[in-house]
């Protein structure tokens, strides 16, 4: 079984929220970056400052407990010789009897690695234990020796914990006994430290996640926000443009019907009328040749006449809907014809001004201005009460421009007797469709101006219109 897909595309107004979504998602993304960033950064610094104090704390405290221990039997180290076995004992037992806190002891290795005093760890007494390390390979008693014999210093490494058998990290302050060849010192385990550094970051990085969290939250807000609105305009977008598209079509309904209704009165009262009297004529004329009657021509001849009529009828009206030297010889000459009929029909000067166009202008635009202009005459013939109009059609580096003129009333004027009609609406649609400019002035001296310009995209290229123009003729 095939399974028919359709591609999932978007409308304008989704692409354009889309357009405008993502530099928002970007921009927050990229902020949320920085401060996780800086966030981060200056906890590092502030917890490692912490951390470093802590830890010479520890290590100020375990220099002071090995000062104190050693001024506490110092008294009989500097009494005794080198080989004072009692003294050294004494000195051991009493470092013995010295331990604090759960895990806290003093430790003594002599310079061999036998270690002599372990209070907590008594099985490492008089065992020696050069090379041992912890568990990650960090020497532990030839190092507190080394540090021993350079006079005294720190040293970390991994340790059991004697109370739970487990390793942990440990600080540890040696010194030296040089004449006894012993390394003494103490240390303190940091598990607690090392957990107080981890939680700060643990709580560091909690932090920067709820901002994380915020941070979306509210750019997710702000989507909706933008998609919600933007659906809102959408809507309300396509209504008006239903609303619209609707009285378009009205119109257009009504412009056909209005249009329909003038060619059937202009065919009923003209040609109609005419033929019925050309009829009557042919039939007159019939009865006369059946009765011999020599004066037959006579209705004949007016029947002749007045099929003329009726052609030259056929022809105007042809004309109107469709002007046949539009399409031969151009714009220029068919407004020049539709200015001279303008003139004898109904009195008014009409002057007509233009430049070789060559017939350059495509069909949709020659289409488009023809009707403005007759548009535009028909509304001056009817509420303009004009004695004057200049029709001026122009083409320049834009595109082309239509300039008609009279010196009647004004837009004012016409539009306190009646309200503007669809005449103007389909000249300034004409224009809209085709990317041009429709504008009306009005000048203070009376009057009104109407200039309908196109863009030079509707302009041929000489070959084209040239071409045109001999496949028209």
């Amino acid at each position: 079984m095939h399974r028919l897909s359709v591609p999932f595309l978007l409308s304008y107004a989704q692409k354009l929220t889309l357009l405008a979504a993502i530099p928002l998602i970007v921009a927050v993304a990229a902020i949320a970056m920085l401060v996780a960033w800086q966030a981060r950064a200056l906890a590092e610094r502030e917890i490692t400052t912490l951390e470093t104090q802590l830890i010479e704390a520890k290590k100020a405290e375990l220099r002071n407990y090995v000062t104190q221990a050693r001024n506490g039997f110092y008294f009989i180290y500097g009494n005794a010789d080198p080989n004072d076995e009692a003294a050294k004992q004494r000195v051991a037992q009493i470092l013995s009897a010295m331990i604090f806190g759960d895990e806290g002891q003093f430790f003594v290795y002599d310079y061999s690695g036998t270690q002599l005093v372990s209070p907590r760890q008594t099985d490492r007494i008089n065992r020696n234990w050069t090379g041992q390390t912890d568990s990650e390979g960090t020497d532990v008693v030839d190092a507190l020796i080394r540090i021993a014999r350079d006079g005294a210093g720190y040293h970390s490494y991994l340790w059991p914990k004697p109370s739970t058998g487990q390793e942990a990290r440990m600080i540890t302050y040696v010194t030296s006994f040089p004449s006894w060849q012993w390394a003494v010192g103490t240390g303190v385990f940091i598990d607690d430290v090392l957990a107080s550094i981890a939680s700060a970051r643990a709580d560091v990085e909690a932090r920067v996640q709820r901002t994380f969290l915020y941070i979306g939250v509210i750019t997710l807000v702000a989507l909706l926000v933008v998609f919600g609105t933007g659906m809102v305009i959408n809507l309300r977008e396509r209504r008006l443009a239903d609303a619209k598209l609707k009285k378009l079509t009205q119109r257009v309904f009504d412009a056909q019907e209005e249009e329909r209704g003038r060619v059937a009165r202009e065919l009923h009262d003209g040609i109609s009328q005419i033929l019925v009297g050309v009829r009557y004529a042919l039939d007159n004329a019939r009865r006369r040749l059946e009765r011999g009657d020599a004066r037959a021509s006579e209705p004949l001849g007016k029947g002749i006449e007045s099929l003329s009529e009726a052609i030259t009828e056929v022809r105007r009206i042809s004309r109107d809907l469709r002007p046949a030297v539009l399409d031969d010889l151009g714009l220029g000459p068919a407004l020049k014809t539709l200015a001279e009929e303008f003139e004898a029909r109904t009195g008014i000067t009409c002057v007509f001004e233009t430049v070789v166009f060559r017939n350059r202008l495509d069909d949709e635009a020659k289409i488009a201005l023809y009707r403005i202009a007759q548009e535009a005459l028909t509304n001056i013939e009817r509420h303009a009460g004009a004695s004057q109009l200049t029709i001026d059609l122009r083409g320049h580096r834009r595109g082309a421009t239509l300039l008609i003129s009279d010196n009647g009333k004004g837009l004012s004027t016409r539009h306190s007797e009646a309200s503007p009609g669809l005449g103007l609406r389909n000249m300034q649609e004409r224009m809209e469709q085709l990317g041009g400019t429709l504008i009306l002035r009005e000048s203070n001296t009376g009057g009104t101006t109407i200039e309908a310009t196109l863009p030079l995209s509707h302009m041929l290229p000489p070959d084209t219109a040239e071409t045109s123009k001999v496949a028209a003729q």
